[in-house]
C-alpha cells in the first residue's frame, strides 16, 4: 500500500519542456481555443497547456472534454471529495500539472491548506474522517493493484451508493490515464 509517508513531491515537471508545444488556433482550431480561454478563465490562468496541448486532436479534445466535464465538475460526489481523490492521484502519479491545477481547485471547493498537504501522507494520516480516509485508501488501492480490496468496497460502501461507487473508479482511472499522458507529454504547468 503506498503510505506517501517520507515522499517528496515532485516540485518540477518531469520533462524540462513539452514534448508536444501546446497549439495556437492554427493547430487547435477556433471552437478548440475558444474552450481553452474559458477554461483559463475559470482555472485562473491563461488556456490551460493541457487543453491547448491534447486539442491539436481536434475531435478526440471535445469528446474527452465531454467525458472529463462529467466527472469534474459534473460528478455526483461532493466537489470536495472529487478534489481529495484527484490530488491524492496527482500524488501518487508524481503529476506536477495535476497537483498543482487540483490545488487551486481543491481549495475553492473547500479543502483547507492543511487538509492538502496532508493528501501527501496518504489514508492512514490522522485527522481524516473515515469517509475521507476510505476515499484515500481507495485511491491509493486502485493505484497500486487496479482493484480495490473486499475490506475497502465494504467500508465504501458505508459512505457512497452504486452510483457514487462507479463514478469513484472512473474518476480515479480517468485522472490516472490524464496523469500518465501529462507526463509523457511533458505539459508544463501553466502560469496563474
Amino acid at each position: 500500500m503506498l503510505d506517501g509517508v517520507g515522499v517528496e513531491p515532485a516540485t518540477r515537471p518531469r520533462h524540462d519542456r513539452p514534448r508536444l508545444d501546446p497549439g495556437g488556433r492554427a493547430e487547435i482550431g477556433a471552437l478548440n481555443e475558444l474552450i481553452a480561454r474559458i477554461g483559463g478563465r475559470v482555472a485562473g490562468t491563461g488556456p490551460p497547456n493541457l487543453f491547448t496541448t491534447l486539442a491539436r486532436h481536434r475531435r478526440l479534445f471535445r469528446r474527452w472534454l465531454r467525458f472529463a466535464g462529467s466527472l469534474m465538475p459534473g460528478g455526483r460526489l461532493p466537489r470536495v471529495d472529487t478534489e481529495l481523490v484527484i490530488l491524492r492521484v496527482a500524488h501518487n502519479c508524481d503529476c506536477v500539472y495535476e497537483w498543482g491545477h487540483h490545488v487551486r481547485l481543491g481549495g475553492r471547493a473547500g479543502l483547507t491548506d492543511e487538509e492538502i498537504e496532508r493528501v501527501r501522507l496518504g489514508p492512514d494520516d490522522d485527522g481524516w474522517s473515515p469517509r475521507r480516509s476510505v476515499l484515500l485508501r481507495a485511491v491509493d488501492e486502485l493505484h497500486e493493484n487496479r482493484d480495490i480490496t473486499d475490506a475497502t468496497w465494504s467500508e465504501l460502501r458505508d459512505h457512497l451508493d452504486e452510483k457514487d461507487l462507479v463514478e469513484l473508479c472512473l474518476l480515479v482511472g480517468h485522472y490516472e490515464m490524464l496523469a500518465m499522458t501529462i507526463n509523457s507529454l511533458g505539459i508544463q504547468p501553466d502560469r496563474p
